[in-house]
Parts: structure tokens; C-alpha cells; sequence
């Protein structure tokens, strides 16, 4: 996992802040009190949130879905990217983190775009599938436990509309998806995500290097059936 986009050094990436990022003061502080947690290698790049905002406005989307949620940062990005009517449906297990992300949505006037399910996503996404929500999401994010990857992103991409987009989040894993010395179950995970994706004919693709590795797939109009 990476808080700013992998292969730049120090210099290189603060450049790129200072000449693009546009964060409000409300994200930053976000951001600034998620990296004093041990855990603050979880919080994604402001460079990515603020990609997936601007991904949010050029799609026109209104119903956007989220897995993994943590301090909410990317949930207050794409909220804060959303039209007044818009919505985000954000799943995660921990009360604990996202104590810290209600607290931060409610500050930016954004808490009533966010519906949070304090549940596990699999049960969640079932839930919205039983209840008629397949084809309703024009947006989803995946940024949970990496060995449910493919289960969440399947449910996911039923869940979006023909040119929906989904994006799923640490597809590089800090370089090591190319080491083939590494085979920690995580790693492993996200390489066989990797080339499940790659041959997924229902969707088009683009694998970004920002950030920690950004797959983008578009949902096909014409999905191709495939288990």
C-alpha cells in the first residue's frame, strides 16, 4: 500500500502536488490526522482521491458504491465530486475507523450523500443485488482485504450500469506483484485479480500507476457472460 504514487521520489512527487492537487482544507486535515494512525499506509494518495473526483464529474455520476472505507477519505472525495442528490454506499467492518470518517463528512456537509454499512461488503452487495440494485451505480471503488478481490469486484460490476466504471485500488502492491519471490497470500491475491481482470471480456480496462496502482474497467454495454 502507498500514500503517494509509486516509482516517484520525494522531490519529484511534491512537485506534482504543488502543481496539481487541489485538496480542500477539510480533506487535508483528514488526511493529516489519518497519518498519525499506525495503520495511515491504508489512507490513499490525495493525487488519487482527487483523480477519482474528477473521474465522478466527467462520468455524471450520482450513485457511486464503495468497498473499504477506512477514515473515509476517497468516500469524502467522490461525496464532495457528487451532485447534491448524488449518494455513495460505503462498506466497511470497523465502527472504529469510521468514527473517524462520519466525523469528517458531517464537518464538510457531505454526511447525507454517504449511506455507511457496517457489515461485510459481500453481504452488503448481496443485499443491494436481492433488492433489485443490479445496473443502478454508475461508480464503484474496491479497497478492502485483497483475497476477496474478485468477489467483490464480480458483485460490483453487476451492480454498475453498461458504462459504469469500477475502480480497484493497489493493483502494483508497492512493486511486488512483479517479484515472483514473494508469495504472501495478499500479493498472490492481487496477481491472480490481475490477470482474471486482464482477461475479462465484459469489460475495457486500463491499469493506472498512480498512487498504488489504479485498475480502471469500464463496464461493457453488451456484457459477455462469464463465471
Amino acid at each position: 500500500m502507498s500514500n503517494k504514487s509509486i516509482g516517484l521520489d520525494d522531490s519529484l512527487h511534491n512537485y506534482l502536488l504543488s502543481t496539481s492537487l487541489r485538496e480542500p482544507q477539510i480533506a487535508q486535515l483528514l488526511r493529516e490526522e489519518t497519518a498519525r494512525m499506525e495503520s495511515a499506509r491504508m489512507q490513499i494518495a490525495p493525487e488519487q482521491g482527487q483523480f477519482m473526483a474528477f473521474l465522478v464529474q466527467l462520468m455524471g455520476a450520482k450513485k457511486t458504491l464503495e468497498v473499504g472505507v477506512f477514515t473515509g477519505y476517497s468516500s469524502l472525495c467522490v461525496a464532495q465530486a457528487l451532485p447534491t442528490d448524488g449518494r455513495v454506499v460505503a462498506c466497511d467492518v470497523s465502527d472504529e475507523y469510521t468514527s473517524i470518517a462520519r466525523r469528517y463528512w458531517s464537518a464538510a456537509g457531505v454526511a447525507q450523500k454517504i449511506d455507511l454499512r457496517l457489515a461485510p461488503a459481500i453481504e452488503t452487495l448481496d443485499d443491494l443485488l436481492g433488492k433489485g440494485q443490479a445496473g443502478t451505480f454508475d461508480f464503484a471503488f474496491i479497497d478492502a482485504d485483497k483475497e476477496n478481490y474478485w468477489n467483490y469486484y464480480k458483485r460490483s460490476l453487476e451492480l454498475l450500469r453498461p458504462g459504469g466504471l469500477v475502480a480497484i485500488d493497489n493493483v502494483l502492491w508497492s512493486g511486488r506483484v512483479a517479484d515472483d519471490s514473494i508469495q504472501d497470500q495478499n500479493t498472490k491475491a492481487i496477481r491472480e485479480f490481475n490477470q482474471k481482470i486482464h482477461r475479462d471480456e465484459r469489460v475495457d480496462i486500463s491499469m493506472v500507476p498512480i498512487a498504488d496502482g489504479l485498475t480502471l474497467a469500464r463496464k461493457k454495454a453488451s456484457p459477455i457472460s462469464k463465471k
